[in-house]
């Protein structure tokens, strides 16, 4: 059985004073919480600092990215040394914000996916098509070449630490939501590709999460669905009330 993994990235919002406010308040509203694995991923500037108030709950912390390189000459960059010392488990890879403004290739993010893996910090893969991809119909190409170039290179004890993000590019911050059946025929196809070059029971273990405008009311329809296995949550993480209750899910 998988463990639902629920999911916050803060984007470029909250300053370190309102990521740490809104941390304790996350804290005294979910902390008893154990059934389910619930992840914040702030700015790079707040991470230290909150890391150090998640180490006696059960909220895990993220970082928003990494460079592939352990050290360097790569102004403006963060490590993998330096995000572990935050108290940092997790970190998001590859997220269609990264590849499409930001220009980041598969092969770089299969570096730093590598890179990750290496140094016990868990990816989170994003994948994902624009939308004139699904209208063209190639929608399962451009995310099944996304996936085989972001783990090239990966043993199946490498897996057991990754997670797979679908975001669907035309649902990131624009209020459309992938509905929960488009999520499970992607999200199914997702768990194909992996048990097709690995054993069934890695494919089985492997979680998927769904990104792309998940909201309260949304919450429940999508984590129906046999595949989807938690969400990657943007804007409404950012308040206290709105992701703890997607975070309480039924």
């Amino acid at each position: 059985m998988r463990k639902p993994f629920i999911a916050g990235n803060f984007k470029m919002h909250k300053t370190i004073k309102e990521a740490l406010d809104y941390t304790k308040s996350l804290i005294n509203v979910v902390n008893t919480i154990n059934d389910r694995d619930i992840l914040i991923c702030p700015p790079f500037t707040s991470l230290f600092e909150i890391g150090n108030i998640l180490k006696n709950s059960s909220i895990l912390l993220g970082a928003q990215n990494m460079h592939y390189e352990d050290n360097g000459a790569y102004t403006g960059e963060v490590s993998v040394s330096m995000l572990l010392e935050t108290n940092c488990k997790y970190v998001i890879l590859g997220h269609s914000e990264r590849r499409h403004i930001f220009h980041e290739t598969d092969q770089s993010i299969n570096l730093k996916v590598k890179m990750a893996i290496k140094n016990n910090l868990k990816p989170i893969l994003c994948v994902g098509e624009l939308l004139e991809e699904r209208e063209s119909g190639i929608a399962q190409i451009v995310v099944k070449n996304q996936i085989e170039h972001g783990i090239n290179g990966l043993s199946e004890q490498d897996i057991n630490s990754l997670v797979i993000a679908y975001e669907p590019v035309w649902a990131i911050g624009t209020g459309k939501t992938a509905n929960p059946n488009d999520a499970q025929e992607m999200q199914s196809f997702i768990r194909k590709i992996f048990s097709s070059q690995f054993s069934n029971n890695i494919s089985d273990n492997l979680r998927i999460i769904y990104g792309g405008s998940v909201k309260p009311d949304n919450i429940s329809g999508l984590m129906e669905m046999p595949d989807v296995d938690g969400v990657l949550v943007g804007g409404a993480c950012l308040e206290v009330d709105s992701f703890s209750k997607i975070i309480k899910f039924k």
